[in-house]
């Protein structure tokens, strides 16, 4: 799915105002869904790493940077994720080696390459999984608006470049519940990369009380730097392809053509053969994100450069400090 060009900030027309009575339907619908809900109260930590935006704002890199603080702390961490895109109802543990991202989604994979992870539609189901073989604290990615599971502590990504759209619900906007409502649950906000949208502010209006809020960013890892200086064609299936197309360049990597899908797009042979002629017509590297690589799978994505990226957090002191209140220890 691509998100519609009036989502974003500033755009104009008339579907925002037609598609109204439709977004109150759809926030009330979500209202309702969460005040019958009984949510499950896991034994050990739940951490969130969601978002309020339908489409990508960064959550699995900010859920794999949390994952890994609390492995340095000593945690016994697992994941918990939807497995988006995936056809596992679940629960079921990720094997990396066995499964692909057509049974388990292609976020799932990434998280497996840290800690164990559980792909689960019940997200209370996959919790009890998790918390029954040893985890000491639960990390879910996604699921903010998963009224089933208990959070301990949550933390929602918006994406800097993209901020809060036209701050309407779906389908008016991008947002997946009133923004205000949102915030009330939220511990924190992540702002992924440089807040272009005011972002910060629309956030601190909105919550209904003092929400701290944390810069992150995405920083190129050795494998991507390696790329500096070569000439390629880029291809992305994710939220904003042009954010990954942006990165590339900054990495100094010169493309010469640029190919955005939809998010989580699953790549066919006959788009993989062009892609690979263009890039051999072009002389390039062909090069895409990590998350279409685990999409791709070992095969099919054979010879095609992966520009992998990580989240990092400008005051890591801040996220520690807010883990530790979320373990219990602050």
């Amino acid at each position: 799915m691509r998100a519609p060009e009036f989502w974003a900030a500033g755009a104009r027309g008339p579907w925002p105002v037609l598609l109204s009575p439709l977004a109150r339907l759809y926030a009330g619908a979500g209202r309702i869904r969460g005040l019958l809900a009984r949510p499950h109260r896991a034994g050990v930590p739940v951490i969130c790493v969601g978002n309020l935006v339908a489409g990508g704002a960064g959550k699995t890199p900010v859920a794999l940077a949390v994952g890994a603080r609390l492995k340095a702390r000593g945690v016994a961490v697992q994941f918990l994720s939807r497995g988006y895109g995936g056809r596992e109802p679940g629960p079921i543990p990720v094997e990396p080696a066995r499964h692909s991202a057509r049974e388990v989604g292609d976020e799932a994979l990434l998280l497996a390459r840290l800690a164990p992870t559980w792909v689960a539609r019940d997200r209370a189901a996959g919790a009890r999984a998790a918390e029954a073989t040893g985890a000491q604290a639960i990390v879910m990615d996604d699921g903010l608006q998963n009224p089933h599971l208990a959070k301990t502590l949550a933390l929602v990504v918006v994406d800097g470049g993209f901020g809060f759209g036209n701050a309407r619900v779906m389908p008016a906007g991008p947002l997946r519940e009133p923004l205000g409502r949102g915030l009330a649950r939220a511990d924190a906000l992540v702002v992924l990369g440089r807040d272009e949208r005011g972002a910060v502010a629309a956030a601190l209006a909105a919550a209904p009380g003092p929400l701290p809020v944390l810069a992150a960013r995405l920083v190129p890892e050795a494998a991507a730097r390696a790329l500096a200086g070569r000439r390629a064609v880029a291809f992305a299936g994710i939220a904003r392809p042009e954010k990954f197309f942006q990165s590339l360049e900054e990495a100094g990597v010169a493309l010469v053509a640029r190919r955005g899908f939809p998010d989580h797009h699953p790549y066919h042979a006959d788009e993989l053969a062009r892609l690979r002629a263009e890039a051999e017509r072009a002389r390039a590297l062909l090069v895409t994100t990590t998350k279409d690589a685990v999409r791709l799978g070992p095969e099919a994505g054979r010879g095609i450069a992966v520009f992998p990226v990580a989240a990092v957090f400008e005051e890591e002191a801040a996220l520690d400090s807010l883990l530790e209140r979320g373990l219990g220890r602050g």
